[in-house]
């Protein structure tokens, strides 16, 4: 089983999608990003090119045991518009499978249906677009299988998260130290 699907739509935030695999990838996890097109070049809201590992129609949505849904304009739009994403999502939560998601992402999960009120956060103002209200003031939020980040510099914070419940706390600290994480807090 692999570990962690990561869809990619034209428009994704680069900062979001590249850091939480980059995160995954350093606590020996299998990530794979999957393009929602027929093509595997998906370009970043800041017009970064990237290729995904697959496209959509290559991937078998059961061999993942989690999702994470990257934030970025239009990227999250184009992934909430998915018929076949929202599909997914709502596969992972029946079967009560980790889901994941950063900044403008929860609109995803609003769309599919999955999302609470006040048992989330997102970027500030996003909410205005949510059928669920009360997002949380939170770097992080989780919320039984539903994990989901405030924005963009917390996306390391998310990958760290996301390695504690798919792995263990010890493997995070071990990865967030290599980062040098705790050395932020001077700063903070």
């Amino acid at each position: 089983m692999k570990d962690l699907l990561v869809f990619l739509a034209d428009g994704f935030e680069e900062i979001e999608a590249l850091t939480v695999v980059d995160v995954i990838r350093r606590a020996g996890l299998l990530v794979e990003t999957v393009s929602i097109t027929d093509r595997n070049e998906v370009r970043g809201a800041h017009d970064v090119k990237v290729l995904a590992d697959k496209t959509f129609n290559e991937i078998n949505i059961e061999d993942y045991r989690a999702m994470y849904i990257p934030g970025g304009q239009p990227g999250a739009t184009n992934l909430m518009k998915d018929k076949k994403v929202l599909e997914c999502v709502n596969l992972f939560n029946d079967d009560e499978k980790k889901i994941a998601t950063i900044c403008a992402g929860p609109q995803v999960l609003d769309a599919a249906g999955v999302l609470k009120d006040g048992k989330f956060t997102c970027y500030p103002g996003v909410e205005n677009r949510l059928k669920v209200n009360n997002p949380l003031d939170e770097a992080v939020v989780i919320d039984d299988n539903i994990i989901t980040g405030m924005g963009p510099a917390l996306a390391i914070l998310l990958g760290v998260k996301l390695v504690e419940v798919l792995i263990s706390k010890e493997k995070a600290e071990e990865v967030a130290d290599g980062l040098l994480l705790p050395k932020l807090k001077k700063f903070i």
